[in-house]
């Protein structure tokens, strides 16, 4: 039997703690904590040792210039995670008695995710279901994963670095990236361009081109290009990176579906080689564990039914 004071921990903890903890960790310190939940510095410390005295283990290591998760912090941060999820679905859960469909679907989902395909589906969906609504929330790849395999999100748009074995997925299309100089660039108004023009160029680099990153094959179509060993510019949104190009801070890849438009408008232009470029998949990812809402289950079904009416070929964007 367990002992009174674990019986009654439930009972007498203050849940609001634990929101304010995976806040903590997530944002990797009190100060972005408290700027993110619009609260003072001191309240967010203060929440942390309470919660610290309630469970009497020491969760995060405050140390001037070093901010260290505890393997009890670690423990508990999972477990925080999970309620989160679990709470977020209530909404849609108790919609569940309504006639009509209704609910409502968050999907966590990578920067600029352009297929045409995927926004016709969303059409039909949303006229055949006008009761349902939707949350687009947009983080990095890992990120959007992780928020699915907590609970935190119906579904995900994103790159798998590999694929995930507690998660479901499908490929909701592929592109093919190539890379972009900006007008500024020496080589924009060149007349023929070879590769070795771009040897020793400076270049910039999403963050997920790192090695073992959805996107390494990139850094490896740099490599082989012979640019410059270190990025010049480098972010996590393709906006930015689609900036820094114009900007001439660097050479950068862009999805080429995605950066027609931009040639078209004379802004950049496509550099060798034009074969043999790097094709990654977007995947739209789901969590088997999750207790599914009438919609969220609705929505999945369509989309595994309208993606097998159309053959991969037909998805994938490029050349």
């Amino acid at each position: 039997m367990q002992p009174h004071h674990r019986r009654r921990f439930p009972w007498n903890l203050d849940w609001n703690l634990l929101r304010t903890f995976m806040v903590v960790v997530e944002q990797r310190g009190i100060s972005k904590a408290a700027e993110f939940l619009g609260l003072k510095q001191p309240t967010v410390s203060a929440a942390l040792k309470r919660l610290e005295q309630a469970i009497d283990k020491t969760l995060i290591v405050r140390k001037p210039n070093e901010f260290t998760i505890t393997r009890a912090g670690q423990a508990l941060y999972t477990e925080c995670a999970t309620i989160f999820g679990t709470v977020s679905q209530i909404p849609a859960i108790v919609d569940e008695d309504n006639t009509d469909l209704r609910g409502h679907l968050t999907i966590a989902i990578t920067s600029s995710v352009i297929s045409e395909h995927f926004d016709d589906f969303l059409n039909r969906f949303s006229n055949t279901h006008p009761n349902v609504t939707y949350s687009f929330s947009v983080f990095e790849s890992a990120e959007v994963e992780s928020m699915v395999a907590q609970n935190r999100a119906s579904f995900g748009i994103c790159l798998l670095a590999k694929i995930p074995q507690n998660l479901n997925r499908m490929v909701l299309y592929r592109e093919y990236f190539g890379l972009y100089c900006g007008a500024r660039h020496p080589l924009f108004s060149a007349r023929d361009i070879q590769p070795e023009d771009l040897a020793g160029d400076a270049f910039v680099a999403f963050q997920t081109e790192a090695q073992g990153g959805p996107l390494e094959a990139i850094s490896m179509l740099r490599a082989r290009l012979k640019l410059s060993h270190n990025w010049r510019g480098v972010s996590s949104s393709l906006n930015e990176i689609r900036r820094m190009i114009m900007a001439n801070i660097g050479i950068g890849a862009l999805p080429i579906h995605v950066a027609q438009q931009d040639v078209d408008a004379g802004h950049i232009r496509q550099l060798p080689p034009y074969e043999g470029l790097p094709l990654f998949s977007i995947y739209l990812i789901s969590n088997p564990a999750r207790r599914w809402s009438e919609a969220e289950s609705t929505f999945l079904t369509a989309i595994e039914a309208d993606l097998s009416r159309i053959g991969l070929d037909e998805r994938t964007y490029g050349p």
